[in-house]
């Protein structure tokens, strides 16, 4: 049972492909919050005993292959994410306190389960931008 992990009374192996986009899909996932988000999405994960097993962050929506445990929902360990990672956001743009009314990404995700293909999944995870960008080209 290898890649298996273990939880107390449990082994397991749960990885989500996860897509979610930033609110009226603005591109504005670029240079500074670009390179700290990266990092602040390592660290919102580990607080969730979650692992970030490959990723992307395009322009405009943000790819993810994520290992969660089975003591968390898929809701709650995205949902956790995306809420701390725009407080995070809105401190890289300045804003100190009072994140009220805070709205970075836009509502809702898209999930699948990868199952027995993990390769092929992270293939297709890397190979985003560059189908981003052709497709841009031939508008």
């Amino acid at each position: 049972m290898s890649g298996y992990q273990s939880l107390s009374h449990s082994r397991w192996d749960c990885k989500y492909h996860i897509v979610f986009i930033p609110k009226r899909r603005r591109k504005v996932i670029f240079g500074n919050i670009k390179k700290q988000l990266r990092e602040i999405f390592h660290d919102l994960a580990k607080q969730r005993e979650c692992k970030i097993i490959g990723g992307n962050l395009c322009d405009n929506h943000v790819h993810m292959i994520l290992a969660i445990p089975p003591k968390y929902s898929v809701a709650s360990v995205v949902g956790f994410l995306k809420g701390k990672s725009a407080i995070n956001i809105a401190r890289i743009c300045g804003k100190e306190k009072n994140f009220a009314e805070e709205h970075f990404w836009a509502r809702g995700y898209s999930v699948s389960t990868v199952g027995f293909e993990l390769e092929a999944i992270k293939k297709y995870v890397r190979e985003q931008e560059a189908l981003f960008a052709i497709s841009v080209r031939s508008k």
